[in-house]
């Protein structure tokens, strides 16, 4: 009687975790909700099916790029073959949509994860962006969204890494599954479940190659506390987490036939953010479309932006006196009185394919090395 009760309880026991292993495989992308992204390696040791075929059902297919990133770490020269600039860092972003009243506590989950990211090789800076619209009298509405689509990217995490390689090998670490809630079973089922909570659908990741970066280094009195290579904050999750920094973006919308000469104007526009009261950094964001893959990516259309200019300012009124300010006229090729010079010729064609589409944020949860992004 005892070996056909243990086998009943061995039959049993192999039951569920079949039953685990096939309900958790599809829904994987879910797991995301407190992180950047799983890895497919990762999803694969909670799958029966051998390795490469677990992979073939869980990564997407190999679609040809709008923007391949073709930098590698060890390049020297400003420029690729195809006459691109070369990446000074590297971006890794998640965007989320998370559920109207539910933003307290989803950003409590980001304040009281276990990671030790700052304490990685290659770390440069982090920060959680929830997207605004700017009011005239200075202030800032939370901008949610009022249906899947608009709620999409209602909060987005940033994180800077200065190679590839390094996001890369952090990706594949024991560091990504303990932020993940990927060292067992069970703390997945824990994640998946709770982000169906928060979250409406599964998060997109996107991926950047970071171009003519600026970055001012922040004095040590303005570095946030770091506590194991994590913030250290109180949130009770019915509050907002405060505003830390202001984020300011332009999606532009390129081709690739026009990808080169709009990064050369970039390159040659005159800039002087770094001399700016409350300038923290900037980057022109290049799409990297070799680095979709993975759980929750989809493939990029021509309604997603190419590029994106991201300039982080300590706070609101810091951007406003920038953007009023004669720097701003100076790079717009704009003189004091607001006119456009007369001898500056104009391009024969824009070079994106529609016009440009300012996005706002608040960022929060602050982290950043001694030497800035």
């Amino acid at each position: 009687e005892q070996k056909i009760a243990s086998h009943h309880q061995l039959h049993l026991s192999n039951s569920f975790v079949e039953i685990m292993r096939a309900s958790l495989l599809p829904c994987v992308a879910a797991i995301t909700a407190v992180g950047v992204f799983t890895s497919d390696s990762s999803v694969c040791a909670f799958s029966n099916l051998p390795t490469d075929k677990c992979l073939a059902r869980v990564s997407p297919h190999n679609r040809p790029s709008l923007f391949m990133s073709t930098a590698t770490d060890k390049d020297t020269t400003a420029l690729t073959d195809s006459g691109l600039l070369k990446r000074d860092r590297y971006v890794a972003t998640n965007r989320f949509s998370v559920r109207p009243g539910r933003e307290a506590k989803f950003e409590k989950r980001w304040a009281t994860r276990k990671s030790r990211l700052a304490t990685l090789d290659g770390f440069k800076y982090f920060h959680l962006m929830r997207r605004v619209t700017l009011n005239d009298d200075g202030t800032t509405t939370y901008a949610g969204g009022e249906d899947k689509e608009s709620s999409q990217g209602n909060y987005v995490s940033f994180t800077i890494w200065d190679k590839k390689s390094q996001f890369s090998a952090w990706r594949k670490g024991e560091a990504f599954k303990e932020a993940h809630g990927g060292t067992s079973i069970g703390a997945f089922v824990t994640t998946m479940v709770s982000s169906a909570m928060v979250l409406k659908g599964a998060p997109r990741p996107a991926f950047y190659d970071g171009l003519l970066v600026q970055s001012t280094t922040p004095s040590t009195d303005m570095l946030p506390k770091i506590v194991d290579g994590w913030r250290e904050v109180d949130a009770d999750g019915k509050s907002n987490l405060p505003a830390e920094c202001f984020i300011a973006c332009n999606q532009f919308f390129v081709s690739p036939d026009n990808a080169a000469a709009f990064e050369k104007r970039w390159a040659e526009r005159e800039s002087a953010l770094k001399e700016c009261d409350g300038f923290v950094a900037f980057s022109m964001l290049r799409r990297d479309i070799s680095g979709n893959k993975g759980h929750g990516t989809v493939p990029v259309s021509d309604a997603e932006p190419s590029y994106q200019s991201t300039t982080i300012w300590k706070d609101r009124a810091s951007f406003d006196k920038w953007r009023e300010g004669s720097a701003f006229k100076r790079a717009h090729g704009q003189t004091a009185g607001g006119d456009k010079p007369a001898e500056k010729p104009q391009p024969p064609a824009p070079l994106w394919s529609k016009p440009p589409a300012p996005m706002f944020y608040e960022g929060t949860l602050v982290i950043s090395g001694a030497e800035g992004a």
